[in-house]
């Protein structure tokens, strides 16, 4: 299950995990990636809560928790190399994985077809 934020994370839903990056439209926003911050293993973090950081040559921006939970794993590759997020925002660029803490708040969560429409409407 695939579910999108109006802050433009992605969160891919596997088993009782959630893998979260940004997607293509936030990466494309930020233009040239140089830097990324990524939570601790074990940090509990709530909907809403930055729990990362990525910064282009333009702008730094926050990358929310899309939902309560712990983070259990981060992606490493792409503190040394950025870059993978743009070529890859929605596979081999995701930001870290976290155990669902309120499978409830997936709910209120965008599917594809209504995050589309948020990005149609932001042009």
């Amino acid at each position: 299950m695939l579910k999108f934020t109006d802050d433009h994370e992605w969160l891919r839903v596997e088993g009782d995990v959630a893998v979260v990056g940004i997607t293509n439209f936030a990466q494309n926003q930020l233009g040239d990636l140089v830097f990324v911050e990524l939570p601790k293993v074990g940090a509990q973090v709530k909907k809403g809560d930055p729990a990362a950081v990525v910064e282009s040559v333009k702008v730094a921006s926050d990358v929310y928790a899309p939902i309560d939970g712990e983070i259990v794993e981060v992606n490493e590759s792409i503190v040394k190399e950025p870059q993978i997020i743009s070529s890859d925002p929605m596979g081999k660029g995701w930001f870290f994985k976290m155990k669902i803490g309120v499978p409830a708040q997936l709910e209120g969560l965008k599917n594809e077809a209504e995050y589309e429409a948020l990005v149609a409407s932001a042009h």
